[in-house]
Formats: C-alpha cells, sequence, structure tokens
C-alpha cells in the first residue's frame, strides 16, 4: 500500500467514484455511492464526500458531516463525523478504513470539533467491531435502527485513529 490520499469528487473521477463495489454481502450495511453522492449535493452545506486513493487507483469512498442538528427536538445539539464509508470489496483489511476514519476525524478536529460520531448496522455480520477497534463507544442512542457511536478527538494518536489509552 502507497501512501493513501484523499481527493475531492471531480468529474474526471465520478465514474470511478460510482463504479465502486464493496463486498455482496455487505450490501445491505451502507449505501452505494451514488446515493451518497445525491445525498452529498442536497446536504451540500455539511457534507463532505472523498475518494481515497492508493497511486492512481480509487479504493475507497467516505462522507464526512459537519455541524449538522442531530435531531429535530434537539437543533442545538450539532454533530459531526462519519456518514458514509465504503472501501473496495478487494481492497478491505489494508487499512484504508482507518485512513478514511482518520480523516474524517482530521477534518472534525481542523473545524474545531472535540468529537465525532458515526451509525453502523447492529448485528454479526455488521462494522461494530472494526468501530469499536478504533475508539467508538456505543452512545445508547439510535439513529434509523443503527447504532450511535461516538469517539473523543481527544483520545487520537499519531500512529492510529485512537489510543490504547482511549
Amino acid at each position: 500500500m502507497a501512501t493513501p490520499r484523499l481527493e475531492k469528487i471531480t468529474p474526471g473521477n465520478v465514474d470511478a467514484a460510482c463504479d465502486l463495489r464493496i463486498r455482496p454481502d455487505q450490501e445491505h450495511l451502507v449505501e452505494p455511492v451514488a446515493r451518497s453522492l445525491a445525498e452529498a449535493y442536497a446536504w451540500q452545506d455539511i457534507a463532505w464526500p472523498r475518494l481515497v486513493y492508493d497511486g492512481d487507483e480509487v479504493v475507497g469512498f467516505l462522507m464526512g458531516f459537519f455541524r449538522i442538528p442531530w435531531s429535530e427536538d434537539a437543533p442545538t445539539d450539532l454533530r459531526s463525523g462519519l456518514w458514509r464509508l465504503n472501501i473496495a470489496a478487494e481492497r478491505q483489511g489494508r487499512g484504508y478504513g482507518r485512513f478514511a476514519v482518520r480523516a474524517v476525524a482530521e477534518e472534525a478536529r481542523r473545524r474545531g470539533e472535540r468529537r465525532i460520531f458515526t451509525t453502523w448496522e447492529p448485528g454479526a455480520d455488521g462494522p461494530e467491531e472494526f468501530y469499536l477497534r478504533l475508539g467508538f463507544r456505543p452512545t445508547g442512542e439510535r439513529s434509523g435502527g443503527q447504532t450511535v457511536g461516538e469517539l473523543d478527538l481527544a483520545t487520537l494518536s499519531s500512529a492510529g485513529v485512537a489510543s490504547d489509552a482511549g
């Protein structure tokens, strides 16, 4: 693996973004990139879509969100975090997901955030263990049937997403 990097979605790479495929057994866990891009267009004030590259190859897609009211009941509870994460089927398990989560965390920190959130489908085939290993902790909340997790950005280390102390 070369050093992964993020790139904005452009006319030159949008087809590669939409062609990105996760494993078939994961398709019920996350929306396809095309849907995420449509949502990013509709929510362009808060969405932060990026492609993950390894060299010239697109290996993943992430979409962060920044400063969105968490619920109609709590309009001042503004949250930021990871909205979507898709890593190409044949590239999973190589650190690209960790890189993507760290990139969102670093962007959130740059914007003055102290924590980030994400959600995941519960169940044995879901990504819960991945997020827990990165330092996310369940908040006890649910969003659309998904588990809500929170990562304290103070636990970030330079080597990984979260330090072992977190």
